[in-house]
């Protein structure tokens, strides 16, 4: 066995969110742990690299107790990390970024050999299969990319258990396949993986067995190959089930109107699309079509060069964040840490931090005013906070993605914008999100709904939009649609 765990808790303000957790990784194993967010998976995640401490309980490792207590022994152990939230400095290059936290390689006289680095950079990504330009900086590379180039810094030392959390949030099925022939090349090379995820299917291909926490607690560890996905969700959400969100409204007038818009970068090419109140519009694409950049095209955050943006028979003639959401619109964007929130705030500044003007008068905040409305926002959208003074970086994802919507729905808009709004959340919160966005439809807001997952866009759209190398190509009416027929389209030239 590589790794043991014994009766290892942790609480926080005298709660626990682990306790006595007995956790196992054989060698060269795919291991899964999944769970409801607040289950306790980051806990244990960051009590194995040394981000926190254990209160009481044991590590084994190879057969010996130790003590984790800094990221660097952690390291030491052959322990490594791939956070949800990448870590790399986006102004360096692949090089630097592949040894960050290394020694760099030395010539004589103490100059620093970067053709020597380079070299065994790209000695560890023939071996992983990978490809990066390592001359770009890592601003310049796709979320994939990115992905990869932190497998390739956690393989330049020695590796026994790599940890890949929610690794394929924003992949598409291509990248997605990549990442799974290099999970299997290191089990063929005997590192460990511990592979943690919301999405089932990943769980049930790639591991040998599956880790179940809730509320801080084991709820078993299993053969993958001798169970099920309901099964799994059973022992994760006391026998919580989803049922079939339908909508129980009429689709009305046309709310916003898209008239062939280009963005200044040429990623977003002649794009056209209409969504109708009462309507939840999926907009669906292969990687690089140009899914969020349209999004952000349209909210004003990128540039457009031509084509005109209508919201409720008006033209905006200059489309920028600001008038986007004078005008009723708002954006739900894909990184909610980097863009939609301000984590160490609290989650009523958050939710209140773009229309903090309606809670003032003569320049003075009405703060009562403010905190009944986050707290109906929270009673209704079911964020699990200790209050609305508790910082968001102390919640889980889901209930971040919450406070996301909590934002966003203070303006009162006529439209979403909802650029992958379920990424890296658990069952349930995904379901509860669906269900949002359903309700909104049915109050007579219009929604354009982006997701990598065809299944869920197929689940939740009324309309599916397709768009292909930032162009707008078919739009499919979601009545018995296939997603062969989705696919399709998409590869057709």
């Amino acid at each position: 066995m590589l790794l043991d765990t014994r009766k290892i808790c942790k609480q926080f303000n005298g709660v626990y969110a682990l306790k006595d957790v007995d956790f196992s990784i054989k060698e060269g194993e795919v291991h899964g742990l999944v769970g409801e967010n607040g289950a306790g998976k980051s806990t244990l995640i960051k009590i194995l690299t040394g981000v926190y401490s254990h209160d009481s309980g044991e590590i084994i490792w190879e057969g010996k107790s130790v003590q984790i207590d800094n990221p660097r022994q952690s390291k030491a152990l052959g322990i490594n990390v791939i956070h949800q939230d990448r870590q790399l400095i986006p102004s360096f290059n692949g090089v630097e970024n592949a040894y960050l936290g290394l020694d760099y390689e030395k010539k004589p006289g103490g100059l620093v050999d970067w053709t020597k680095m380079k070299k065994n950079v790209n000695r560890v990504m023939k071996e992983l299969g990978i490809q990066i330009d390592l001359s770009l900086p890592a601003s310049l590379l796709s979320p994939p990319q990115q992905t990869l180039l932190e497998i390739c810094r956690s393989m330049m030392t020695t590796c026994k258990l790599l940890i890949l959390d929610e690794p394929t949030a924003s992949l598409t099925d291509k990248e997605t396949e990549i990442l799974f022939e290099i999970i299997n090349r290191l089990k063929k090379q005997g590192t460990s993986i511990l592979y943690v995820t919301h999405r089932m299917e990943e769980v049930f291909r790639l591991t040998d067995r599956i880790t179940i926490l809730k509320n801080g607690q084991m709820a078993g560890t299993v053969n993958s190959k001798e169970m099920t996905k309901d099964k799994v969700i059973s022992m994760m959400t006391d026998n919580w089930t989803s049922s079939n969100i339908v909508s129980n409204s009429k689709v009305g007038n046309v709310v916003l109107s898209v008239e062939h818009i280009s963005s200044k970068d040429n990623i977003v090419k002649d794009a056209s699309l209409k969504v109708h109140a009462g309507e939840i519009l999926g907009i669906f694409g292969l990687g690089g079509s140009g899914r969020t950049e349209l999004l952000e095209s349209i909210y004003g955050f990128r540039p457009i060069c031509e084509g005109n943006v209508i919201i409720n028979g008006k033209n905006l003639t200059e489309v920028t964040p600001q008038k986007a959401i004078q005008n009723g619109i708002v954006l739900i964007c894909e990184d909610r840490r980097g863009m939609a929130l301000i984590t160490s705030f609290s989650v009523r500044k958050n939710i209140t931090l773009s229309v903090l003007p309606q809670y003032t008068r003569k320049g003075v905040l009405d703060e009562k005013k403010e905190v009944e409305d986050v707290k109906d926002k929270i009673k209704i959208l079911n964020i699990k906070t200790n209050g609305s003074e508790q910082t968001v970086s102390e919640l889980s994802g889901g209930n971040q993605q919450k406070v996301v919507f909590a934002k966003a729905l203070e303006s009162n808009p006529k439209v979403l914008l909802c650029d992958e709004p379920t990424q890296a959340v658990d069952v349930k919160t995904r379901y509860e999100i669906h269900k949002l966005l359903r309700t909104q439809a049915d109050e007579g807001n219009a929604i354009i709904f982006v997701s990598s997952d065809l299944k869920e866009v197929l689940e939740v759209a009324d309309s599916i939009q397709i768009l292909s190398h930032g162009k707008t190509k078919d739009l499919f009416k979601n009545e018995g649609l296939t997603s062969e027929q989705v696919l399709k389209c998409c590869y057709a030239d």
